[in-house]
Parts: C-alpha cells; sequence; structure tokens
C-alpha cells in the first residue's frame, strides 16, 4: 500500500507543532509565481520605479528651499514644483502598477493551487473521506489557499519595495547628514526585535485559528444540509445545536481578538518610536541648523526622508509578523498535496480499450486479501474529528481474506451474506476505489491496477444504495455519466428506468433541480434515475449493491425487466438481499466474514443445505408466494 509523504507517520520532528511552518515552504512557493514571470518581472520593475521616486522627492525639496526659496529664485522653485508633481504622478502610477500586477500574480497562485488540490484530494482513496470533515477540506480550498495569495504578493511586492526604499532613503539621508542618520538609526532595532516577537505569537495563533475556523465549517455543512436539519429537528435539539454553535464561535471570536490586539499593539509601538525619533532629528537638525553646520533645506529634507524611513521600517517589521503569518497558509496547502494517494496510476499503465480482447470482459479475484487502511496511511490528523487528532492504528481485522473466484463474462453473479461480511468491500476492489492488500483482481485477464484508471472506471457502471444526486437538475445529473447525451438520449434511458412518467409532468421536466443529494425527489425515484444514469453510460462492467433497495415490489419487477435487457450481455455482480434479484443470477456467491462460503444456483445451493439454504429459509421463504405472484416466475 502506498506510502504518504508528509504525513504523521513520517514527519516526525518537522510535524510543526507550535504554529512554525515546516522547512522548505518559502522555496516551494517560488515556482508559483515564477508561472507568472512575465508579470513578476513588471512587478518589479514598477517597484523600482516606485521605490526611486518616493526618495527623489524630498531631495527636490531640499533643492527648493536653499536654491529657491532662500535666494528668491521664483523661477527656480516654480519648475521644482512642477518636477515634485511629476514625481508624484510616477508614484501614483508606479503604485497603480505594483497593486494591479501584484493582484494578477496572487489570484493566478490562487487559482493554480485550488485547481492542484482539488484534482489531488479527487485522486485520494475513498478511505481518505471517510475521516476527513468536509468542512475542514473545504476551508483549506477556500480559506487556506486565499491566504496564500498574501504570501505571494508579501514575498514579492511589499518586502521588495520596502527593502529597496529604505535603501534609497538611507543612502539619501547619509549624503545629506550622517550624523543625524546615525541618531536616527539607533531607536531601528527598538522596531524589529518586538516584532519578531509578535510575529511568532501571531503565527501561533492565526495556526489556531485557521484549525477553529475549519471546526466551524464542519460543523455547518453537517447542520446545514437537509440530512443534518432534518435530524435536528426530528430531535428537538435546535437550542443545542445553537449553543455548540455559538461555542465554537466563540472560541473563533476570542482568537481573532488576540490576534488583532497583537497586530495593533506592534503600530502602537511603531507610532510611538517614530515621534520620538522625529522629535530627536528635529532637535538635532535644529541645533546643527543654528550653528549653520547644516542648511535649512537639508533638515527641511532630512524630516521628510525621515518619515519615509520609518514608513518602510514600519512596513518591513509589520511585513515579517504578516509574512511569516500568510506562509501557514502556504505550509496547510503543501500538507494536503504532499498526502499522496493510496490509489495510483502506474507508470506504464494501458488503456483498457486497446487490450480488451472484446464483448463483455470477465472477472477474477485471485487470493485476494484486504483490510482498510489505518488514518496513518491516508488521512491528516488536522483533517480529522478534534476528538481524534491522534493517530490511530492501523487496521487489524481482515476485511476479505484469501478470497479468489470469478466473474463469468457477460453473465450475472450475485453476492449474499450476512451484514458485514464484506460484500460492499468486494464491489469497492473492482474499480479500485480500494487495493487488494494482498492478491490481485483482474478484469478480461488484466490486473487493474495496470489498467489507466479512467479507462477502468469508462468500462464499469456503478448504482449503488444510496443513489447520490448532485444539487443541480436532472439533466445534469444524468449527463454526469455522458456528458453532451441528445434529449431523445435522455428520455429513452429514463424510459428504461420507468421514471419518465415521473419526470415529463414535472413543471421544470429534465430541468427540475432535485435539491439537496436528491432530496425533493423520494427514494425510489432517485434510485430510478441513477439507474437511468446507468442506463445512459451503458458500460460492460455493471455492479449493483442492492440498486432496488428503495423501490416497493410493484416497481421492482418492473425495474427488474428492464436490468434484465439492460444487462443482457454485460457482465454483472450484484448485491442482493431480494429473492427475485438472487433468482436471476447465473451464480451466486455467499460471502461469509470475509470469505466465499458456498457458489453455486438458486437451486444447487438450496439442494446443498447450508449456509445459503439458512438465509434463504430466514429472509426469502415467508415472501416467496409474493415474489412469484409478482414477477410471475417460478424458482429454479
Amino acid at each position: 500500500m502506498a506510502r504518504i509523504k508528509g504525513s504523521r507517520a513520517e514527519a516526525g520532528d518537522d510535524e510543526p507543532t507550535d504554529g512554525r511552518i515546516r522547512k522548505g515552504t518559502v522555496r516551494r512557493i517560488v515556482p508559483y509565481a515564477m508561472a507568472y514571470r512575465w508579470s513578476v518581472a513588471l512587478l518589479l520593475t514598477s517597484t523600482v520605479v516606485d521605490a526611486v521616486a518616493t526618495a527623489a522627492s524630498p531631495l527636490v525639496l531640499k533643492e527648493i528651499v536653499d536654491d529657491g526659496i532662500l535666494p528668491g529664485r521664483t523661477h527656480v522653485v516654480v519648475w521644482l514644483c512642477l518636477a515634485v508633481a511629476g514625481l508624484s504622478l510616477v508614484e501614483a502610477g508606479a503604485t497603480f502598477l505594483v497593486a494591479w500586477f501584484s493582484g494578477r500574480i496572487g489570484e493566478g497562485v490562487v487559482y493554480d493551487l485550488r485547481n492542484k488540490v482539488y484534482t489531488h484530494v479527487q485522486a485520494q482513496s475513498l478511505s481518505f473521506f471517510t475521516r476527513t470533515r468536509t468542512g475542514a477540506l473545504v476551508s483549506r480550498l477556500n480559506t487556506d489557499v486565499v491566504g496564500a495569495r498574501q504570501a505571494v504578493t508579501s514575498l514579492l511586492s511589499d518586502s521588495l519595495s520596502t527593502v529597496l526604499s529604505l535603501a534609497l532613503v538611507l543612502a539619501s539621508m547619509f549624503y545629506l547628514s550622517w550624523q543625524i542618520t546615525l541618531a536616527a538609526l539607533v531607536t531601528v532595532p527598538f522596531f524589529f526585535l518586538p516584532a519578531r516577537l509578535i510575529a511568532r505569537s501571531l503565527q501561533r495563533l492565526t495556526r489556531r485559528r485557521m484549525e477553529l475556523d475549519a471546526d466551524l465549517s464542519t460543523l455547518m455543512s453537517e447542520r446545514f444540509n437537509v440530512s443534518g436539519a432534518v435530524l435536528a429537528k426530528l430531535y428537538g435539539r435546535a437550542e443545542d445545536e445553537s449553543g455548540l454553535f455559538a461555542e465554537k464561535a466563540g472560541r473563533v471570536r476570542d482568537l481573532a481578538v488576540s490576534v488583532i490586539l497583537r497586530s495593533r499593539l506592534l503600530g502602537v509601538l511603531t507610532i510611538v518610536l517614530t515621534a520620538l525619533t522625529t522629535a530627536l532629528v528635529y532637535g538635532l537638525g535644529g541645533v546643527l541648523t543654528i550653528h549653520g553646520s547644516l542648511q535649512l533645506g537639508t533638515l527641511v529634507a532630512m524630516v521628510a526622508l525621515l518619515l519615509r524611513l520609518y514608513g518602510p521600517i514600519n512596513q518591513l517589521s509589520g511585513l515579517q509578523a504578516s509574512a511569516m503569518v500568510a506562509l501557514i497558509s502556504f505550509d496547510r496547502v503543501f500538507e494536503i498535496l504532499d498526502l499522496e494517494p493510496n490509489i495510483g496510476q502506474a507508470p506504464n499503465a494501458r488503456d483498457f480499450a486497446a487490450v480488451r480482447s472484446g464483448g463483455a470482459p470477465g472477472i477474477s479475484f485471485a487470493k485476494v486479501s484486504f483490510r482498510y487502511p489505518g488514518a496513518e496511511e491516508d488521512s491528516l490528523a488536522s483533517l480529522g474529528h478534534p476528538s481524534a487528532r491522534s493517530t490511530e492504528p492501523a487496521e487489524e481485522s481482515w476485511a476479505l481474506r484469501d478470497l479468489s473466484f470469478d466473474v463469468p463474462a457477460g453473465k450475472l453473479t450475485a453476492l449474499v451474506g450476512p451484514s458485514g461480511a464484506g460484500k460492499t468491500t468486494i464491489t469497492q476492489l473492482v474499480p479500485r476505489l480500494y487495493d487488494p492488500t494482498e492478491g490481485t483482481v483482474r478484469m478480461d485477464g488484466h490486473d487493474v491496477r495496470e489498467l489507466t484508471l479512467q479507462s477502468l472506471r469508462d468500462t464499469i457502471g456503478v448504482v449503488t444504495q444510496d443513489a447520490h444526486l448532485f444539487h443541480d437538475t436532472l439533466r445534469a445529473n444524468l449527463e454526469y455519466a455522458r456528458p453532451g447525451a441528445t434529449e431523445q438520449e435522455l428520455i429513452e434511458a429514463c424510459e428504461a428506468a420507468l421514471i419518465w412518467d415521473t419526470v415529463r409532468v414535472l413543471p421544470e421536466g429534465l430541468d427540475t433541480v432535485v435539491g439537496d443529494r436528491g432530496y425533493r425527489l423520494s427514494g425510489g425515484e432517485k434510485q430510478r434515475i441513477a439507474l437511468a444514469r446507468l442506463l445512459l453510460k451503458a458500460p460492460p462492467v455493471v455492479i449493483l449493491d442492492e440498486a432496488t433497495a428503495h423501490l416497493d415490489s410493484e416497481a421492482e419487477a418492473a425495474i427488474q425487466r428492464a436490468l434484465k435487457t439492460a444487462l443482457t450481455g454485460r457482465t454483472s455482480l450484484v448485491i442482493a438481499h431480494r429473492l427475485s434479484t438472487i433468482r436471476e443470477a447465473d451464480q451466486i456467491l455467499v460471502v461469509a466474514a470475509g470469505r466465499v462460503a458456498e457458489r453455486g444456483t438458486h437451486a444447487e445451493l438450496l439442494a446443498a443445505g447450508g449456509l445459503y439454504a439458512d438465509l434463504y429459509h430466514t429472509q426469502f421463504a415467508g415472501h416467496e408466494p409474493l415474489e412469484e405472484a409478482v414477477l410471475g416466475t417460478e424458482s429454479h
């Protein structure tokens, strides 16, 4: 079974436990930004122009005072003022371009990350989704990915602009007066030391706030879907639900207040230090000007430069905090991208359509054993439930053990057995929702792990007991099986599934929205829509997991007739608890405790008097006359 890069089991000491980011996170951001290298180049150019204009304006002010105002040269004052205005326009234009290109790069990175994470999550095995909280996963795609944009813009535009402006302003100040510049720089360490401490605190608090936001998103996603809302109403838990939400929202609020307080503390400290330093410069510069060591214009320029010095210093101290906090978003996104799917495609995988022998393929299980992977193999503790953050041990019990059987090509094989025997697990190994722990599953003689996932799943059609419909129109749900299907093909599939008479009388027909998980439809209607979707796909291999479970006897009999025609010539693997389905089977496999206990036809297994006969007499015998009356068939 595949190992998981970056999992808890392998992270070891590199796994952040105190809010810090993992090593190499910054290096991994660079390729995402470099995908927009031309925008990056233009962003850097605009940033340089902006920094130069910022540093040049105070120098022009010096000339206005010393060469224009004091000597009384009006034309010099006019031209230099025009120069200041021109520099202001250049600075404004450069600032706009910086914002423009920064936005393009940031949103582009968000787009790329979202697509990559979404595709990567889709490739995860089914067990990943059984342990992952949906709200926590959605939070990574929304809140964290958007937070990553701040890291990009901070690291590219803000950092370069701040450092360059700081360098140019300091150079200008040293050129005008090294004494005042040194005096001003004495206070600089008082900016950075508190900023560093605050940044580390913000990192820890921000990571925790993201986790609490994910908890809140999970609560809302579970309670706002139809099933969760119905459960809360039926059990009269509305007040308790409000209290639970208020508790979680309160924890988010308290943490957010702590983050805001620390951020504002840095701003207050900056204001105080800036005011003290300005007073120092005015005092020292005023004394030097009075004694003739400094020109008045130079003092004016130094004050202007000082304001532009502490702007970048303030930004740089704040940037350290904001960038470190924003990097947590990238770190959390990379945590998901580092989770390697257990179900992967072999590098030399072949297209099944190119290697199959023709006709419906047969399926064979050869010494297959399977146990479900543990949490450390295919999940992240941060995506699981908060009360189960510790790593779960791997599953020790075997769901399937030393399983060998054949599903003949073009024939119907039924799986029967008690609940928990492993029937659904068997059907999930065929389309590679899971891979065997031991042994091999073959289709038409080919190991399914050697086939491309797309061609394998194009070959197989599945209808589960709890048919899922998207919150979309009937048309969209049907076209999910065959995009671009014609109107007539949709109608014929609905007619074959005996649902068209229901659909055509709806006000919107096929364009009717079915609601969350198809909740606007009855269980039987959802099941028949799922069957219509299967018939529209028309795959050579069909897997039915209690596909008629929600139908009444009359509807089931009609569906059975439709399925009998639809499944003719197709390889079918059907989990069945109803006698009507079992009697149609060419082969019955009785599954118990993860093994095939018996196999044969209905008549053969009854005659054997084993487990199947016991199941039959327990579950079916009392319903046999009704089944026969509905189906108009006799026992084999």
